[in-house]
């Protein structure tokens, strides 16, 4: 005998439900901004420390796309970005000067190290002049591990190679090694050849592969790291969420998010030191 509800009691039931769903509370819209940055602002675990004190702060979520400084750029040159925080100080300037994004403000520094095997065949621990150093890999044709991937740290690479006046295209696939990936893969790749490689010092800081490799040479100013956080164009992408993105950049030129970046360490030392206004 199967049982078949009276239509009075379906609308009943019909009813009741439809008032305990009117009923819900409402779910607020999620809030969150796309920030495009590089890969050694998060591999060096600076974003997990920074983000979730703003997060906290404005309730508003960041959602990090780490990549190049050049693919960075790519990605919010298309609008999918609210945010770009990179650190190639030329190419920032152009995003703002053809219209990309609204103003460039300086967030923090730091600098390029060079790292190699503890053989060290091109015999330049100790040195601190950059270009010599290069040149003196080049003349070893002793293994060196690029980035390869348009980033900022491959730029500053490919400019330091520039000076030294080598053409290290030409090495390309011999002792010039270009993995095409970021700052970690890359320098698992320089432990396993061993090899020599240009590094930011926060993300070598942070990595703990390091096997045969250690610092070679440090402290030559041509080193220096600058990084740099802009909004993207809400007059370009009108999609963007001026309003958040604003504030996150406010917050991390403040003297609160200021204060939040120079007090990340590890084993008790400093991977980025912050600038704004200085």
């Amino acid at each position: 005998m199967s049982f078949r509800p009276s239509l009075p009691g379906l609308r009943a039931g019909l009813c009741a439900l439809l008032l305990s769903v009117l009923s819900l509370p409402v779910q607020a819209a999620e809030r969150f901004i796309t920030v495009a940055s590089t890969t050694s602002t998060e591999q060096s675990g600076l974003f997990g420390y920074l983000l979730p004190k703003f997060t906290g702060k404005t309730g508003i979520e960041v959602r990090v796309v780490a990549v190049g400084t050049g693919q960075a750029i790519k990605i919010a040159q298309q609008g999918d970005a609210d945010v770009l925080f990179v650190h190639h100080q030329p190419s920032e300037e152009k995003f703002v000067a053809e219209g990309y994004g609204v103003q460039r403000f300086p967030v923090m520094y730091n600098d390029f190290i060079v790292v190699g095997p503890g053989t060290d065949p091109a015999a330049i621990e100790g040195g601190h002049d950059v270009v010599a150093a290069f040149r003196a890999i080049a003349g070893k044709q002793a293994p060196f591990a690029s980035r390869g991937d348009d980033s900022g740290t491959h730029k500053a690479e490919q400019a330091l190679w520039k000076a030294a006046g080598i053409d290290v295209k030409a090495a390309s696939g011999s002792w010039y090694r270009e993995t095409g990936s970021g700052m970690g893969p890359t320098l698992n790749t320089a432990a396993g050849l061993p090899a020599y490689a240009l590094t930011d010092r926060g993300t070598w800081l942070s990595f703990r592969n390091r096997g045969p490799l250690k610092i070679v040479v440090e402290g030559d100013k041509r080193l220096f790291n600058q990084y740099g956080i802009l909004l993207v164009s809400p007059a370009k992408f009108p999609h963007v969420k001026q309003a958040d993105a604003q504030a996150f950049i406010d917050w991390v030129i403040s003297p609160e998010g200021q204060q939040a970046i120079a007090g990340y360490r590890i084993n008790g030392e400093q991977l980025f030191f912050p600038d704004y206004g200085r």
